[in-house]
């Protein structure tokens, strides 16, 4: 396995969490499967491979006494097989507006760090991630509308990802879908859409017309909040 020190997972294989954080705020995730997503629904990928990237931002957050409100985050995820298969690759991007003890903070609760097994997306994530490349550190654009099912996050010559309602293919009408996940470990309601991606570097993707979901993330080291498909619709 290829770790960074900060990318390790000891939390991801069984220790329990002993540190109190939580974060809350908006994600934009997509993927190279087709509209829907099938691993939502406990089926294989698409197109054999998973392949995904995302981006963040904690609106209200803290790890420990280390604030984190208004920073963001971008991570590049790839699989050969379904996920749950394992010998994943993952690359982070933390905002470089952190600060030095912000920036660890965010890497450890992306990386599966102080979290209950498999509680999570970022634990189950980490647990099927043999090879974790260094992150970076970058200024991160993020443009997020759940209500309008539109977005963009951008990493200068890295990441160009954008985001818009699935069409009708006969008239062009939007065509809404929400999804409800009452025990979801990433979310308990998104909005679903369709995605645009490029990504360089060591983690390289190209599609278009792919899957895409809008979400409000409220999660802590034991669990993702049940209660936050109630949380009020993040616009910025």
């Amino acid at each position: 396995m290829t770790r960074t020190s900060y990318w390790t997972t000891s939390a991801a294989y069984g220790t329990l969490a002993a540190f109190d954080w939580m974060i809350r705020g908006p994600e934009l995730a997509t993927f190279n499967c087709d509209w829907g997503c099938p691993c939502q629904f406990n089926a294989l990928p698409t197109r054999g491979d998973c392949r995904a990237v995302l981006a963040l931002r904690v609106d209200e957050g803290h790890f420990g006494d280390v604030r984190l409100d208004g920073l963001k985050a971008a991570a590049m995820l790839t699989w050969p097989g379904a996920i749950h298969e394992g010998h994943g690759q993952a690359l982070a991007i933390i905002d470089e507006r952190a600060n030095a003890q912000q920036r660890e903070a965010m890497l450890k609760i992306l990386s599966g760090k102080e979290t209950e097994p498999f509680a999570t997306i970022f634990n189950v994530v980490a647990a099927m991630t043999e090879t974790f490349h260094e992150p970076l550190v970058k200024p991160i654009e993020f443009e997020f509308d759940q209500e309008k099912r539109t977005g963009r996050f951008s990493v200068a010559g890295i990441v160009d990802v954008t985001a818009e309602p699935i069409r009708n293919p006969v008239s062009g009408a939007e065509h809404r879908a929400k999804v409800v996940l009452p025990h979801g470990f990433e979310y308990t309601e998104a909005e679903y859409a369709s995605s645009n991606a490029k990504t360089l570097g060591v983690i390289a993707n190209d599609w278009s017309g792919r899957h895409a979901h809008f979400c409000m993330l409220h999660m802590g080291a034991e669990r993702a909040n049940p209660l936050s498909a109630g949380f009020d619709r993040q616009r910025g």
